[in-house]
């Protein structure tokens, strides 16, 4: 169970975190060297070498979110791609359960997202969460990605949290690690980020198996 009475605000990544990782797991790894395949004129399996070395070369960057950065890269519209290939993505179990509890209470309840700006508002249209949210923020935003030094001090400029008093639940190790360096106190790893994948074995952070398994009391 969460100290919910020592948190005020409470902050949810989208991907791998409220929806299955696996609709972005397919979607770059299979999808985008099979039309980057087709486009140029190569195999589909030097169409993933080539685009694993420029994913490398990124990783970690906002860059490595970008689909601006990557329709540049990669020489197709990577938007209209995203936009006509929706049916993989889905909500994860209990997800929306604990959103709805949440709403009963004095919380405020925040998306914190690496997805570019479109890419987050085609996952939130398909699934209809966005209404639960305060706020719906993508860290192209503020110029940063979210396992980039100073994001979680800059996010404070847009909203007033206060660290001590929040709670993060990502998927990304990386982002865990950054948030905990500026002070988030509540931090909550993704057992199972991809539905069609192993458990993440994350025993820096305590995980989430199961939403319902956490839901606070209404106050």
């Amino acid at each position: 169970m969460l100290p919910w009475s020592n948190i005020d605000t409470v902050m949810f990544d989208m991907d791998g975190t409220l929806l299955d990782l696996h609709f972005d797991n397919h979607f770059w790894q299979i999808l985008v060297p099979q039309t980057y395949s087709a486009l140029h004129g190569v195999s589909e399996d030097a169409a993933k070498e080539i685009i694993n070395c420029k994913y490398a070369e990124v990783r970690g960057t906002l860059d490595w979110y970008s689909l601006d950065y990557w329709e540049a890269e990669l020489k197709f519209d990577v938007k209209h791609l995203k936009h006509t290939n929706t049916d993989r993505i889905s909500i994860r179990p209990n997800v929306e359960k604990l959103l709805e509890a949440l709403q009963q209470t004095d919380k405020r309840v925040l998306l914190i997202t690496n997805a570019h700006p479109v890419a987050m508002e085609i996952k939130l249209n398909h699934t209809r969460i966005g209404d639960y949210f305060h706020n719906c923020i993508s860290s192209h935003s503020l110029s940063l990605a979210k396992e980039n030094h100073g994001f979680w001090q800059a996010l404070r400029q847009a909203e007033h949290y206060d660290p001590e008093r929040t709670v993060l639940f990502d998927d990304s190790l990386p982002v865990l690690r950054q948030a905990r360096r500026e002070g988030i106190q509540h931090l909550y790893a993704i057992k199972k980020p991809d539905s069609q994948r192993p458990d993440l074995m994350l025993a820096e952070f305590p995980q989430v198996e199961d939403f319902a398994h956490i839901l606070p009391i209404p106050q």
